[in-house]
């Protein structure tokens, strides 16, 4: 029976996507992202699925995300990128995570840790190459390799890979980054450094941008099916949306035309009509500006949500004719396009916002289905 408030997350599409994903790309190295509870549909089942499709890395943003997958007995590769200004890195050594490091104060703070363990760090440099976010400026590269090439002749460390991420503003921005970063990745060289992993893309780049491939790819929003493009759907693709958020009717309810619905009354009934609740509102991330635009899907027909989405529920109208929706039937506000319901993007595009959104705002109070594993 579907729950009150769930988000059904299908494991096998997970699977499936990477396998696909990894055909159609085909780099020696494959970086399944799943920060941010992977991107809201459950980390450590997201990671284990996308291991199991053939990722042979995670990724996440930060530490405790990290090692969150480690305590979980997750041993595959991490690699987490973005650091509190005194971050302790000993917890991350200690368990073996890679460090993507930005400055040379993050490089000697890491170094620091290693030696305090006795152990050698594994570390990814992150290069700025445009997006003017975390990274070693160029102006900076000279120093930052050459201090890392003398943390590894001393064992503290080990550059393993050489990492920056792209725009995708425009081809034109692209490629200036990516030229950016080929001279980094020769200045990096030149210091005496041999990173074997090299990555630029993320899922846009990786499937259309092949020079920037390189030997890793890093896949976050296609692994859940969805399109980074807005002239190409996940079908078109070959993707399978892994969720599916969905309730029930809580009441329906008959109005006369005129009624005004929920907070303003902003809408109110053009006629006579079946209105029905339902119990996902803000607080659960159903985005407030998506009223009058999205629809959900109740007993094979799509319906609009009307009036303010209030912070624990919406209402739907069913229109002027009863179509014998009752308490208790199955509400899905987005999932699979392909079964006539609503997709991400749909409700992406009612929200003016992108479904990478949509997707990693659903709430806590949102029980999470893991299926298929």
């Amino acid at each position: 029976m579907t729950g009150f408030r769930e988000a059904v997350i299908d494991l096998a599409a997970i699977r499936g996507n990477m396998a696909h994903l990894r055909t159609v790309i085909g780099t020696p190295h494959t970086m399944a992202v799943v920060k941010a509870n992977a991107y809201g549909h459950g980390a450590i089942p997201v990671a284990l699925a996308a291991l199991a499709g053939g990722a042979d890395w995670l990724g996440v943003a930060d530490i405790d995300e990290a090692l969150a997958l480690r305590d979980a007995g997750i041993d595959a590769p991490i690699l987490a990128w973005l650091h509190d200004p005194d971050a302790d890195f000993s917890a991350a050594i200690d368990d073996d995570v890679t460090l993507g490091v930005s400055s040379a104060r993050q490089l000697q703070q890491v170094a620091d840790a290693a030696a305090e363990l006795g152990r050698t760090a594994s570390v990814h440099l992150k290069l700025e190459t445009g997006l003017s976010r975390n990274g070693v400026h160029e102006g900076d590269w000279a120093a930052v390799f050459a201090l890392a090439a003398a943390l590894e002749r001393v064992g503290l460390l080990r550059v393993d890979g050489v990492m920056s991420h792209l725009a995708n503003a425009s081809d034109d921005d692209d490629q200036q980054a990516l030229a950016c970063f080929e001279r980094g990745l020769r200045a990096a060289r030149t210091a005496g450094l041999a990173p074997a992993l090299v990555h630029l893309a993320s899922s846009a780049a990786a499937l259309r941008l092949p020079s920037a491939r390189f030997t890793m790819v890093r896949l976050g929003i296609t692994l859940y099916g969805l399109s980074p493009f807005a002239d190409a759907t996940s079908a078109d693709l070959g993707l399978v949306p892994a969720m599916t958020l969905r309730g029930r009717v809580a009441l329906v309810r008959r109005v006369n035309a005129g009624a005004g619905v929920s907070y303003d009354y902003l809408w109110r009934a053009p006629q006579d009509s079946t209105l029905v609740l339902v119990p996902l509102g803000y607080a659960d991330g159903i985005p407030r500006q998506a009223a009058g635009t999205a629809l959900v899907h109740i007993r094979s027909e799509n319906y609009p949500v009307v009036g303010r989405v209030a912070m624990d529920q919406f209402v739907v109208n069913l229109g002027n004719e009863d179509p014998g929706v009752a308490v208790g039937d199955e509400v899905i506000v987005f999932g699979d396009p392909t079964t006539g319901a609503p997709s991400a993007t749909d409700w992406a595009n009612a929200a003016g916002t992108i479904n990478y959104e949509i997707v990693t705002r659903i709430g806590h109070r949102v029980n999470r289905r893991h299926i298929n594993g």
